[in-house]
């Protein structure tokens, strides 16, 4: 249960200045003349997310989930996933944000994990989503939050790219958005 708790209140607080880091990245990108788009949706992925935790708590602490026996590689592909995370945060630099918040005219970022993936920020999320869970057994936890990530990203992703090919140099870089051709 220790081990637990470690980790529950690491994520909450990293969680934490995350929200600080993008709130200063948003107020410098406006600013400069940037927008946000994904305004509706944001509320809900950010519900959604303490939901998540109170879930994990719930069902950890009320059902009495041990520890899963295959707990260190469960626990060495979250770790992973926080150093890939913080690629991911360096590798955007100012434009990193929680929110959809674009500057128009701004080239897309291309570096660090971007350049491989378009939305690697988002597959860390979704691997964290199903670890956590597995890491102490909260099964329900584990596919509640897969199902509604899923439905959150088929909704954020599109509003993202809509944005970024309206304003930004996106379609030159990653090519349109029926054919992916460049």
């Amino acid at each position: 249960m220790a081990l637990f708790w470690v980790v529950i209140l690491l994520v909450i607080i990293q969680r934490l200045v995350e929200l600080r880091v993008a709130r200063r990245n948003e107020q410098r990108l406006l600013a400069k003349g940037a927008f946000e788009a994904g305004k509706s949706h944001y509320p809900y992925m950010v519900a959604m997310h303490a939901a998540f935790f109170f879930s994990l708590m719930g069902e950890v602490l009320l059902a009495h989930r041990p520890l899963s026996p295959f707990w260190i590689p469960l626990l060495a592909i979250f770790l992973a996933m926080q150093v890939l995370r913080v690629w991911c945060l360096s590798s955007l630099g100012e434009f990193w944000n929680t929110k959809i918040i674009i500057l128009p005219g701004a080239n897309v970022v291309r570096r660090g994990p971007y350049k491989w993936l378009r939305h690697p920020n988002y597959v860390i999320v979704t691997t964290e989503l199903l670890v956590l869970p597995l890491l102490f057994q909260a099964y329900f936890t584990a596919i509640l939050f897969a199902a509604l990530n899923a439905w959150m990203l088929s909704v954020r992703i599109p509003a993202e790219e809509r944005a970024l090919r309206k304003a930004t140099d996106y379609t030159d870089r990653f090519g349109s958005a029926r054919t992916g051709r460049r």
